[in-house]
């Protein structure tokens, strides 16, 4: 099984002068959980290269086995610091797509035609999509087959309006997740803040925060296992 992990390329957090990127769990948790499941992995970013770490996620309180594992990996690590360019990405060449959060997607991302063209890609192909935290913020302009919204009558959950108000950024991101899955139509739940919660709707399996990134991940590798078994 081939995976594409996404990342943001957006290094800025608004004008608040402060730096910002993927969170690093978001990526850590789930590469480790498809390594163990045997999974070829290709990291990409709009812009190609080294992506930019939230400098948050790196700080002690926010560590984990899994962060200090991907670290001290050297090839983890030469991975991460050359990512494939987004546009250069075939989806055919993949078997399911996993974006990893952090605020950045919500600069980058979400406005990106490619990531859009991508994504649309995988849904028409009955290929399955993972997306955690403000990740999913990124299926905004992700249209189904009759052009409505993607995620309209869909299950979907993601960082909530709570956590971000939490966080202090609800001014200055761009939007807010949660307000604009729901706007799109999307059947939002969410679990308590910060717990690890997720929402599986057929093929599109979201989650909520950094603590929620490998159960995502997990779900995706059980999804691919049971359609091979059909098929099998």
């Amino acid at each position: 099984m081939k995976v594409l992990m996404v990342l943001t390329s957006h290094d800025t957090l608004g004008d608040t002068g402060k730096k910002t990127g993927f969170w690093l769990e978001e990526l850590a948790a789930p590469y480790y959980v498809f390594k163990e499941a045997g999974y070829e992995i290709t990291l990409a970013s709009p812009k190609g290269g080294q992506p930019p770490l939230d400098p948050k996620s790196n700080e002690p309180s926010f560590q984990t086995d899994e962060t200090r594992r991907f670290e001290a990996d050297a090839e983890a690590t030469e991975l991460l610091s050359n990512t494939a360019k987004l546009a250069d990405v075939d989806p055919a060449d993949f078997d399911t797509v996993f974006y990893p959060g952090g605020h950045g997607p919500l600069w980058d991302l979400a406005e990106s035609r490619v990531s859009v063209d991508l994504i649309e890609s995988f849904v028409a192909a009955d290929k399955p999509i993972a997306l955690v935290c403000h990740a999913p913020g990124v299926l905004r302009d992700v249209k189904a087959a009759d052009g409505r919204p993607f995620v309209e009558g869909r299950k979907v959950t993601g960082f909530t309006n709570s956590e971000e108000e939490a966080v202090g950024l609800t001014k200055v991101v761009p939007f807010l997740v949660e307000d604009v899955l729901k706007d799109k139509g999307g059947v939002w739940s969410s679990g308590p803040d910060w717990s690890s919660y997720l929402v599986q709707d057929g093929l599109l399996i979201t989650g909520q925060n950094p603590g929620s990134s490998a159960a995502a991940a997990q779900a995706l590798v059980a999804t691919i296992a049971e359609a091979q078994s059909k098929v099998a």
